[in-house]
């Protein structure tokens, strides 16, 4: 496989993995409308050849050999035919499936313990299956850039953060530290100061005025730097998945599992990890910023719809056209 460094026996061990565990309820109703189904919208080609986790795929693998590359699914997903042929490609020992959708912390985890069961060392990038993104090449090599900062320091977190393009206030927005001083700043990138969460539109303005970036929840770190820092924030989540990792490989795993998620609280990533260790001092929490990408996050019907009126290309011309005559897609 070509990737933008190539593979030899001296390159770093890179991996990654791919959220595709949620159910997109949000999105739902316009699914229905478009497939007359329930298919998770990560399933769904809305635009091009592709669904949105298939060009996930073929976005992360400029970098990671599908061998690395792991998949977090739900297991109601597999009630889907289409779900099924998307992810019956994948290499043996990839998908992950969850019994139910515990939230994105859980969802990060529960694959991060297959991948450290197998490459401990590896620096891991962490995507998300619901993206849109045009300038696939240029978005890899910031997510490139970040890979060789964890390898260079290798107690670095290191966040993706878009340059936001509108005042969008349903998006998180990462607000980095203004020091430019030491080694609270590598390059373009800076310390997180601040996370805030759908900031709402008598906000927005000002913070891209103090230059926040958009959250696109696209992180790399080293895998024993993530668990690290689960730990130091939410101790009893990181004993439940590491417990799970000690049962990967045997006869009790699918139990454990089972059982823990039974048990387990919802718990998002972004507020309840990330916020946390980003107030820590020194804070390991880096953000690297993206310019000259168009992204959106496909959570809802009206990004859909803007980031498709935007472009020209005749796969979104058709897109378009089925979106507002309602007729299912074929897939």
């Amino acid at each position: 496989m070509k990737t933008f460094d190539g593979i030899s026996s001296s390159t770093p061990i890179r991996s990654g993995i791919i959220l595709a565990g949620g159910n997109g309820k949000r999105l739902a109703p316009f699914i229905r409308q478009i497939r007359a189904d329930g298919l998770p919208k990560q399933y769904v080609n809305v635009s091009g050849s592709r669904s949105m986790l298939e060009h996930t795929f073929h976005r992360a693998e400029k970098l990671i050999s599908p061998e690395r590359l792991f998949t977090v699914v739900g297991r109601d997903h597999l009630n889907y035919p289409e779900a099924q042929r998307q992810l019956s490609t994948r290499p043996e020992g990839t998908i992950v499936v969850q019994p139910e959708n515990k939230e994105t912390a859980p969802g990060l985890l529960l694959p991060l313990m297959h991948l450290y069961k197998r490459f401990p060392t590896s620096a891991v990038a962490v995507f998300p299956s619901d993206h849109f993104i045009v300038e696939e090449d240029l978005f890899m090599l910031r997510v490139q850039r970040a890979f060789r900062m964890v390898e260079q320091n290798a107690s670095r977190l290191v966040l993706l953060g878009v340059e936001p393009s509108a005042p969008e206030p349903e998006y998180g927005y990462i607000l980095p530290e203004k020091k430019p001083q030491g080694l609270r700043v590598s390059g373009d990138a800076c310390v997180v100061a601040q996370f805030i969460e759908k900031p709402g539109p008598d906000v927005v303005h000002d913070l891209i005025a103090q230059g926040a970036l958009w959250n696109t929840m696209v992180m790399v770190s080293k895998v024993d730097t993530l668990l690290d820092a689960v730990y130091k924030v939410a101790p009893r989540l990181h004993d439940s998945f590491l417990k799970i990792g000690k049962a990967i490989g045997t006869s009790t795993a699918a139990e454990i599992v089972e059982t823990t998620y039974k048990t387990m609280w919802p718990v998002n990533l972004s507020t309840e990890v990330l916020e946390v260790i980003s107030r820590q001092k020194p804070s390991p929490l880096w953000v690297l910023p993206v310019r000259g990408v168009r992204w959106s996050d496909w959570g809802s019907r009206r990004r859909i719809e803007a980031t498709l009126k935007e472009t020209t290309c005749p796969a979104h011309q058709e897109a378009r056209s089925v979106m507002k005559d309602g007729r299912q897609k074929a897939v």
